[in-house]
């Protein structure tokens, strides 16, 4: 069993905190304490701070980001605006942001393990999380500060800030519902996808409550491609005229252009014979033929929240609210405004 510096405390009958500050060298530790967790840190082997840390003396005023780079086709404006987000809020905190793409989960492991190993960064920022996420589980093991943009297994303990899907899609299901819509179609992720769940459940938990069906041909799960929601929007709009959706919600900006285009191609005038909303409010979708009805996440303050709270971290101060779930916007516009008369 790997020790923590819950050992470490308990061996020399102080608090862990005290053990957190003196092994992360906080001028505010008295030397003698300094020198007693250090030399029973060796004693015991805690390799988080011994090896993987190397007891360095000083912060490296960096925070380390990964991604997996996009398809050439593809796009994440999500991701451009959540970067510059944390990188003007680290700033102002007086760190920088080192970021680094990777091609695969064991690829982002290892070079989270050289980084620690090396001293390089004081801590890590993870996005996209998932159920059984290894990098979280890794970092959790390791004890090395880190938060995450999402969410993973309800009983790991590590800060996150997220954005709450569900309610999202509840509100924009709701606003279809008070166009007039009762045949209401959803792209969907694959089930894999935690955050992809979290947002079906408010498109399925807002039909249901409205006692509107959801037919299962009705939800299209598909990765987040273009051309994937393009073939499942023609596929839909291809059903009989009495079965098919009169609304489509996507779970992306990207996938409701597919929705867009599908619907001109079909013979259909998007936001009049069929309505359409997106996630994300991507910078183009008020740009869109017709403009784009859109949940708008908060990524300004996602991005402020998770430096601070690393921030924090890293001086061993545990935060008042290590879990934040942040409320979108639905930003309404043509797509989805002309009443239905089903």
């Amino acid at each position: 069993m790997s020790v923590t510096i819950k050992d470490i405390a308990a061996e020399l009958g102080i608090s862990v905190s005290a053990v957190s500050k003196a092994l992360n060298n906080y001028p505010d530790v008295a030397s003698e304490t300094k020198r007693q967790v250090k030399e029973t840190a060796q004693r015991l082997g805690y390799r988080a701070n011994i090896t993987a840390r190397n007891l360095r003396a000083s912060e490296t005023r960096l925070f380390g980001y990964s991604w997996q780079p996009n398809f050439p086709d593809q796009f994440d404006p999500i991701l451009d605006r959540f970067l510059q987000a944390m990188a003007e809020a680290a700033a102002r905190h007086g760190y920088h942001l080192l970021t680094f793409p990777n091609s695969s989960v064991d690829a982002e492991l290892d070079t989270y393990a050289e980084m620690v190993r090396t001293g390089q960064v004081d801590g890590f920022v993870l996005s996209n999380t998932n159920l059984d996420d290894r990098r979280v589980h890794r970092l959790l093991e390791n004890e090395f500060p880190f938060v995450a943009f999402g969410r993973s297994n309800v009983d790991w303990d590590f800060p996150w800030v997220d954005v709450d899907g569900t309610a999202g899609v509840r509100i924009a299901i709701q606003h279809l519902i008070a166009q007039g819509h009762r045949r209401i179609a959803c792209l969907a992720w694959p089930e894999a996808s935690l955050t992809g769940q979290f947002r079906l459940q408010g498109y399925l938990e807002s039909m249901e409550e409205a006692g509107l069906p959801v037919e299962p041909e009705w939800i299209e799960r598909r990765e987040n491609v273009y051309a994937d929601a393009y073939a499942a929007a023609l596929r839909l709009l291809a059903l009989p005229a009495a079965h098919r959706p009169s609304a489509i919600i996507a779970l992306t900006d990207l996938m409701a252009m597919g929705v867009l285009n599908a619907a001109w191609d079909a013979g259909l005038e998007p936001g009049r014979d069929l309505a359409v909303v997106g996630f994300d409010d991507a910078p183009m979708a008020r740009f869109l033929r017709p403009p784009l009805t859109s949940l708008r996440q908060p990524i300004a303050e996602v991005g402020e929240r998770l430096v601070t709270m690393l921030v924090n971290l890293v001086k061993g101060q545990l935060s008042a609210k290590p879990h934040i779930l942040l409320q979108p916007e639905l930003i309404v516009r043509a797509s989805s405004i002309v009443p239905c008369s089903e």
